[in-house]
């Protein structure tokens, strides 16, 4: 079973909230599958709230969710300009050298191909590509926390907002995230995993049932105050991260298992607005 969504902070404008892995952030199609947002209107019923930002169903942590027009809007227009700022956590394969790097390389969508079996597989294409396929621009930032054996724990940025672009530039550069169907070691079992399921395969070959990237952190500024909102690490990764001493210490040396106290957020019931 999914576990519930945590609310990480109440305030009079907004909620942020910790989305546990394998659930949607809102609805893709009209199945009743829940959804993050389906949870929030049940928590408050007549409320308006507006999800932010969105992540994807295996990705967990920290989502913004708005609780008026107003405050939609403006946190909209925020992040259409990049003032919302969001660090993720990713454990990768690999033992990932640089302790700081920048990959700074255009996505698109690759097309079906004999070397591609996934329609909305995304990949780095060049901008001059001879295929003639459209790219966007796309750069993203990571630093290493700690590196053990065939495994890297990285904190990222990406300042731009493309489909799947952490998860595309990792790969990219050989260090896919651990469990991830799509970018990992072979497409073809997630095809399988629509097809069948978990399987004994893809417990073999990729180890987590879901990639293992995590919305750590989300910073902004509102109402001329600087507002930092942290949500730990998922069990899954946790136990992950702990078979290995240097990710372990690395973690904890940097409360990675801890939610930060969020500085400005005004603890509420639900239902309730502060202020």
């Amino acid at each position: 079973m999914t576990p519930e969504p945590v609310i990480l902070a109440h305030h009079a404008d907004f909620l942020v909230l910790a989305k546990p892995p394998h659930l949607l952030s809102h609805p893709t199609r009209p199945d009743g599958a829940p959804t993050l947002l389906g949870w929030l209107q049940e928590k408050f019923p007549g409320e308006f709230v507006a999800l932010v930002n969105r992540l994807d169903r295996e990705t967990s942590g920290t989502i913004l969710a708005a609780r008026s027009p107003e405050a939609a809007s403006r946190l909209g227009g925020m992040t259409m300009r990049r003032e919302i700022h969001k660090h993720y956590l990713a454990l990768v394969s690999g033992r990932v050298e640089a302790e700081h790097g920048i990959i700074d390389a255009p996505i698109g969508r690759l097309g079906i191909s004999p070397q591609n079996p996934i329609w909305l597989r995304m990949g780095v294409i060049p901008r001059d590509d001879p295929q003639g396929r459209k790219t966007a621009e796309a750069r993203s930032e990571y630093w290493r926390l700690a590196a053990s054996g065939d495994r890297s724990l990285l904190r990222l940025e990406a300042h731009t907002g493309r489909l799947h672009q952490l998860r595309v530039h990792l790969a990219h550069i050989g260090h896919p995230v651990v469990g991830d169907k799509i970018y990992g070691p072979d497409p073809n079992l997630y095809l399988k995993f629509i097809a069948e399921g978990w399987t004994e395969e893809h417990q073999r070959v990729l180890g987590l049932s879901r990639h293992a990237l995590h919305a750590h952190e989300l910073r902004f500024s509102w109402k001329d105050e600087d507002l930092a909102f942290t949500a730990p690490l998922p069990e899954d990764m946790r136990e992950r991260i702990a078979g290995h001493a240097e990710l372990r210490c690395a973690a904890n040396g940097a409360s990675l298992f801890d939610a930060a106290s969020p500085k400005g957020a005004t603890q509420a019931s639900p239902g309730q607005r502060p202020g």
